[in-house]
C-alpha cells in the first residue's frame, strides 16, 4: 500500500465539544484541534448573539449566529475575489512591462550588433 494513502485514511474519531451549553459528540477523521476551534467559534458567536437579543430560544440564537457566520464568509469570499482580480490585473501589467522591456532590450542588442 502507498504510505500517503494510509496517512490520509485515518479512522473517524469521536470528539466531545460544547456549544452554547449543549454537548455534542462529533465524529471526524480530521484534526481534533481544528474541530474544537470551530466549536469554540460557533459557541462564541452564539453567545454574542444571545447577549445582544432578548430571546432565550437556542434555535433562534443558532439561526442568527449561522446568518452572522454566513455573512462573514460571504464578505471574505467577495474580498478574496476582489483581491484575485486586482492581482490578475497587476500580474498582466507586470507581464506587459516585462515584454516591452525584453523587446526594447532585443532592439538595443540588434542595433549594437549592426553597428559592429
Amino acid at each position: 500500500m502507498n504510505a500517503n494513502k494510509e496517512k490520509s485514511e485515518q479512522p473517524a474519531q469521536s470528539i466531545r465539544v460544547e456549544i452554547y451549553n449543549q454537548t455534542y459528540n462529533i465524529r471526524s477523521d480530521g484534526d481534533n484541534d481544528y474541530i474544537i476551534k470551530l466549536a469554540e467559534y460557533v459557541d462564541t458567536k452564539m453567545r454574542e448573539i444571545a447577549s445582544g437579543t432578548l430571546t432565550v430560544d437556542s434555535l433562534k440564537v443558532a439561526i442568527l449566529a449561522a446568518l452572522h457566520i454566513a455573512d462573514e464568509y460571504h464578505r471574505l469570499e467577495n474580498e478574496t475575489e476582489q483581491n484575485d482580480a486586482q492581482l490578475a490585473t497587476r500580474s498582466a501589467e507586470c507581464a506587459d512591462l516585462l515584454d516591452r522591456f525584453l523587446k526594447q532590450k532585443d532592439n538595443i542588442t540588434q542595433e549594437v550588433e549592426i553597428e559592429q
